[in-house]
């Protein structure tokens, strides 16, 4: 796929796109560069019309955002005059949410002429199919999912988060702005009294993409990581929904949900 920039953030994601797309350039937001993938190019927001410009240069045609980046502090002094004309665009997206904010950002990368393309359109592997990819699935986790599947629709919709984890109906922790991992770290810190008997099922940690979401960024992901978390949180299984999430690493996830005895569902 010629002609194309990945804008890489944190975790494996850039990686396994540079893999599938060894052409790929890639570009970092200064501050927030990659530890799985060398940037080509580093670029600033308050510089965001000379980055677009850079690009051109390089012949790239297509931008696909991958890997996680926090929000930047923006320093006014630093802005160049075509780029401060979209401040107030850009500032009133960030005081909406983050999902307004990527809906911006998009906007103003297509507006500048770059084709959007989705991870998964450069690595199809990402998005496996619908099932139980590891271990089985008992109608009590059925019921969990079905439970945090709502759950996660109403986070969702008031941009809070992707991700939950459910146990016999219970709530146990909803995913926010520390994300799954912190989240699954404070299940794990639960007191039993808080924890319903885990003889009667172990709970599930699931994730979905918000309500309308634009899938051609910032879908959730799934890795070996968070079978590992799961397991330490004492939990029977990691459910997502089926064409919404990322795996990275399907086959490293089956092994290691083997390993732990969890269950892999993409429902």
């Amino acid at each position: 796929m010629t002609g194309t920039a990945i804008i890489a953030g944190g975790g494996a994601l850039p990686a396994i796109l540079k893999a599938a797309c060894p052409e790929a350039l890639i570009c970092a937001l200064e501050g927030f560069a990659p530890a799985s993938v060398t940037p080509d190019m580093q670029f600033r927001v308050e510089r965001l019309v000379p980055f677009w410009r850079a690009l051109q240069d390089q012949g790239v045609e297509r931008v696909c955002f991958a890997g996680a980046v926090s929000r930047p502090r923006l320093d006014p002094s630093l802005f160049d005059p075509a780029t401060a004309q979209l401040v107030p665009r850009l500032l009133g997206a960030m005081q909406a949410g983050d999902d307004a904010t990527l809906r911006e950002v998009l906007a103003l990368f297509e507006e500048a002429g770059f084709a959007i393309v989705a991870a998964h359109e450069i690595a199809p592997d990402l998005l496996p199919g619908p099932g139980v990819l590891a271990g089985a699935v008992t109608p009590r986790d059925e019921a969990d999912a079905a439970r945090a599947a709502q759950i996660v629709a109403a986070l969702g919709a008031v941009d809070v988060g992707q991700g939950c984890v459910v146990a016999q109906g219970l709530c146990l922790a909803v995913e926010a702005l520390p994300g799954t991992d912190a989240m699954l770290a404070a299940v794990a810190q639960l007191p039993v009294h808080l924890r319903p008997d885990p003889a009667r099922g172990r709970g599930l940690i699931y994730k979905a993409p918000k309500p309308g979401q634009d899938r051609r960024v910032d879908l959730p992901a799934v890795g070996p990581a968070t079978v590992t978390a799961a397991a330490a949180a004492g939990l029977g299984g990691v459910v997502w929904q089926a064409g919404g999430v990322m795996c990275l690493d399907l086959p490293a996830m089956q092994a290691e949900a083997q390993a732990r005895g969890l269950f892999l569902w993409a429902r």
